[in-house]
Formats: C-alpha cells, structure tokens, sequence
C-alpha cells in the first residue's frame, strides 16, 4: 500500500511542477479576469458535471463567503445547486440545456461564466458558454488533456495538462484556491 500511496503523490507533485513553469501566467490571468468582473459588482457564474460541479459549488463558496481572509461578500453563483431548475430544465429541454437556460436566465453582459470540465467537451457546459458569449459574458474554463471544445468557446482556458481525471480535478481546484487567494487579497485591503 506505501508502494501505491507513494506513486500517487509523485504523479500530483510532478503535475504540480509542470503547473508551476507552465501556467503561472494563465492562472494569474485568470485571476486578473474574475477579479476585473467582481470589481465591476457583476456576477460570477460556474458550472459543470459530478466532481466538476462539486467544484463549481465550492469554488463559489469561496467567492461569496470568504477563502482565507475577511472581506465583503463577492456574487457567485454555481448554476449546480437548484435541483428544481435541473430537473425541470432537464425534462423539458433536454440535459444539455441545464446550464444554458439558467445563463440565459440570470447572466448579464459582462457577468463571468466558469465551465469545469475534465475533458473540455461536456456538452451543456460547452452550451452554457456559447450562450454567456452570445450575452456579451466574458468566459473561463478549467480543462483537462488537450482542452477540448472548450478552446473555441472560451476567452481563457487553462487547460491542465493530464490525462487522469483525478489529476485534473485536483489540480482545478488546487488552481481554484490559488484565484480565490488573490481574489481575497484584492478585496480585503
């Protein structure tokens, strides 16, 4: 068991290492982004599938509650939580339109949408930020392998780059609490 608990923290400090000399850039970038959208008292929407929506959940936690530091609560929303919405939107329009319908709904020009998706194809996140761009949002996702469709739908993707979905989930939110950091900095001075 040592053997295989060993193996397991190499593969996720030498995906850190390539995080490190590869994307610090992007992730700060991605940070200058939410926090440009917050500081214009706009909306900060996220959305994604099984562990990618517990993220999306999470991460808007962080945002509107606090990460680390005191400081006013910022506008996030995970269009993951509202099971009526899901349901119904999900009957009568189909799984793929779960996220879109919510965006069309609720984000404003200017809003930020968040799509989570290990691959970068899932199709309802892939549809939710077609419909953020078509209102004028500005979009981010957080990807996975060779970041999918996502590339074509996205201001700003920051593509983690492996193959293993427990990787890239760790890896989203370990890049996830990295943005709510200097979003907290920003805010609490």
């Amino acid at each position: 068991m040592n053997d295989i608990i060993r193996t397991h923290l190499k593969k996720h400090i030498a995906l850190v290492e390539r995080l490190l000399d590869d994307m610090t850039d992007d992730i700060e970038a991605a940070a200058r982004l939410v926090i440009d959208v917050l500081r214009q008292d706009k909306t900060v929407f996220l959305c994604g599938n099984g562990g990618s929506a517990a993220d999306a959940q999470h991460i808007a936690a962080e945002l509107s509650g606090r990460f680390l530091r005191e400081r006013r609560g910022l506008s996030a929303i995970a269009l993951t939580t509202d099971t009526s919405a899901l349901t119904a939107i999900g009957n009568d329009f189909g799984f793929d339109s779960i996220f879109s319908r919510q965006v069309e709904a609720l984000a404003r020009e200017g809003d930020l949408l968040i799509g989570i998706s290990t691959s970068g194809n899932s199709p309802n996140v892939l549809s939710a930020l077609e419909t953020a761009r078509s209102l004028g949002c500005r979009t981010l996702s957080l990807s996975g392998r060779d970041g999918g469709q996502m590339r074509v739908f996205c201001e700003l993707n920051l593509i983690v780059p492996a193959d293993a979905t427990a990787l890239i989930q760790e890896m989203h939110i370990t890049i996830a609490h990295i943005i709510c950091d200097l979003v907290d900095r920003e805010f609490a001075g």
